[in-house]
This record gives structure tokens, sequence and C-alpha cells, in this order.
């Protein structure tokens, strides 16, 4: 396998410039990045009937992958499926590896959204192969980064802070905004979670600046949460982290973007929570918990039950009842895979008082998906990335 550096040079190379959306292709190519999710989704079914009738399969393909993923961004999870489906069977028939790897590409991401990480790595890494056979190096630098991404959700930084470093200097060495914005706001994550604020916030605020610059008002209001969340753990400045999301929130309004709203929801929601403000917490956390069961999004799911948790707690839930939850809580983080987040619960356990949780251990074992997990991420080949 020759390395991603190899593959997707290109003479444009430096400063990042706009934003562009790859995923809207042929007749869609034109749309914007930032463009209304339900305008993207009205727009996909149009072109995609005139595709249809044209007894075009190429095209076809490119529509049925615009419907995926604005109906995937939508929390329309079932519609995704269906969609992500049809493009990869239909881009088979018509013997395109690089329409076949965008169908991939769309239905690893959609199961990593619905937790099923398991399937999202196979997904993802044959994406990232048709990719290369097809000679299309954005869908398998896409791939790469949705590997990648996957691996960091789970919290395995030592699997993926490498490969995230490299994707981000190849998206800068070609000048591709999004990327780089991705690749910074990954990093910066990994870093928050790992107690190295400032550099965490100093990587969100150059990825914001980057984002608004290229136009990308998708990465630009994921980062400002980002740094919404350190001003809050590090400084304690409750008024500037609201600040920061309700600027972000106004961006994922204006796109539809319901997964990253309800992000936002719970991120407010954590802000309230560490200031001490519970009933309001409590508040947000209960939006952002109906939110995500609406999308069946496990993930958002079992993160904004366990803010709830320890919210009500705060306000007088008996401690036994507590227990029960985080113990619930704890055992869908290790089926869902959830490292990173199952310290979170031993972590609320603790400062709740109401350890140690009833039920199995804690301690991490060696399940199908881990080596599963391995696998997929050493076929990302990220030694030919140097």
């Amino acid at each position: 396998m020759t390395g991603l550096a190899e593959q997707v040079a290109t003479p444009e190379a430096g400063e990042a410039g706009k934003a562009s959306a790859p995923e809207y292709q042929g007749a869609l190519g034109a749309l914007s990045v930032n463009a209304s999710l339900t305008d993207v989704l009205a727009r996909g079914f149009e072109e995609l009937h005139a595709a249809q009738a044209a007894g075009d399969l190429k095209e076809t393909a490119r529509c049925h992958l615009a419907v995926a993923e604005a109906s995937r961004r939508l929390g329309r999870t079932a519609e995704a499926d269906r969609a992500w489906k049809a493009s990869y069977r239909t881009a088979r028939a018509a013997g395109h590896a690089g329409a076949m790897a965008w169908a991939l590409w769309s239905g690893g991401t959609l199961a990593r959204q619905r937790g099923a990480f398991r399937l999202a790595y196979r997904l993802l890494a044959l994406a990232a192969e048709w990719g290369e056979r097809g000679g299309d190096v954005v869908v398998r630098g896409y791939s790469l980064a949705g590997l990648a991404e996957t691996g960091r959700i789970q919290g395995d930084y030592a699997a993926v802070e490498e490969l995230h470093e490299q994707l981000l200097a190849e998206a800068r060495r070609r000048g591709e905004a999004r990327h780089t914005v991705w690749a910074l706001e990954g990093i910066a994550q990994m870093h928050r979670n790992t107690g190295a604020y400032d550099r965490a916030h100093a990587l969100f605020e150059e990825a914001a600046e980057i984002a608004e610059r290229a136009e990308d008002h998708r990465g630009w209001a994921w980062a400002l949460r980002g740094m919404a969340d350190v001003v809050s753990v590090r400084d304690g400045d409750v008024a500037q982290a609201l600040s920061l999301l309700t600027r972000a929130e106004a961006a994922c309004q204006a796109m539809d973007l319901r997964g990253a709203l309800a992000f936002n929801h719970k991120m407010r929601g954590n802000v309230l929570y560490r200031a001490g403000r519970y009933e309001e917490a409590r508040d947000l956390y209960t939006q952002a918990l109906a939110e995500f069961r609406d999308m069946t999004e496990p993930r958002g799911t079992a993160l904004s039950r366990l803010g709830l948790a320890k919210a009500r707690a705060r306000l007088g839930c008996d401690s036994a009842e507590t227990a029960a939850e985080l113990a619930i809580l704890r055992d869908q983080f290790n089926r869902i895979g959830l490292h990173h987040a199952r310290e979170m619960v031993d972590k609320a356990a603790a400062e709740l008082g109401v350890g140690p949780l009833p039920g199995p251990g804690t301690a991490a074992t060696a399940t199908p998906q881990d080596a599963y997990r391995t696998e997929a991420l050493r076929a990302t080949d990220v030694a030919g990335l140097r």
C-alpha cells in the first residue's frame, strides 16, 4: 500500500482555502458546505429522480450519497441507512470504485454515530481500500480520518494520536481547510480529555480561526463548543462559555445540524453543572437526552443520562437510585466501547460519594471489538503517511 502523502500530492499547497463538501457530487457538486440540510435533502431527491429516469447509475449513486449524508446529519438514521446502501449497490452496479468508497464512508460514519463501532471500523477500512483502488484520494483521506475519529471517540488515544497528527500535516500541506479544522479539533479534544487545557484551547482557537476564514460554519461551531468546554473547566468562566455556545448554536440552527445542536445543549448542561446551577443543568440534560433519543444516537443519549444523573443527585436524588443509574450507564459504555466515558462514570460515582458501584467491575477487558479495532487501525498504514 502506498503512503497517503504520496497519493495526494497536488500542486496547490499551503494556506487553507474555502471549505468544500466533496460528499456533494455531480449535479449536487455546487452545494455549499454550509447549505441547509433540509435544502440538501430536497435537492438530493429531485436530482435522484432525474438520474434514475435517465438511467445514469453513477449520478444516481452520487444523489443517494447526498441524501444519506443529509439524512444522517438530520438524525434520520433509518433513512440514512437505506440511502448509503442504495448508493453502494448502484455504484457497484456501475463498476465505479470511487463511488463505492464514498458510500462505504457514509455507512461507516453512520455506524459510528449509532455506536456500532465494530461495523464502523469495517466499513471505513473498506472505504479507504476502495478509495485507493479507484484513485480517489479525497475519499481515502476522509476514510482514514473516520477511522482515526472512531478510535478517538472510544478513548484509544495512543492508537490514533499519530494518525491524527499526520492527517493534520497532510491537510495543511494540501491547503484543505475542512480537514485541517477536523484534525485540529480531534487533537484538541484528546488534549482536553487528558488535562492539557492550555494546549487544547490553543488548538480549538486555531481551528475556529481557520474555519471562519474558510467559511466552514459546521467546523467553526464545533470549535466554539470545544473552547466553551475548556474555559468552563479550566477557568470557571461561565459567562464566556455560555456566550461561545450561543454563537455555536446559531450556526447549528441555521444549517439544521440536529446532532451538533444536541451536543451543544449537553455541553451547556455541563457548563451549568460545573457552576453549581444544577436545576438549569438538569433541564438542559433532559432536553439533550430527548434530542439524542429522537435521533437514536446512543453515545449522546448515554452521556446526557450521565449528566442528568449527576444533576439529579446534586438536587437530592436518593444515593441508591443514583448508584443504580451509574451502574447501568457504566455497562452501556462498556458495551458501546467508550473507554473514556466509562472512566467518567467511575469519577462521577466517586464525586457523588455513591461508589463502589454494584455489578461487574470497571476493569477493561479485551473483546472481539478490541481485536477488530487493532486490525482496522493497522490497515490505515500509518507508517506510509510519513
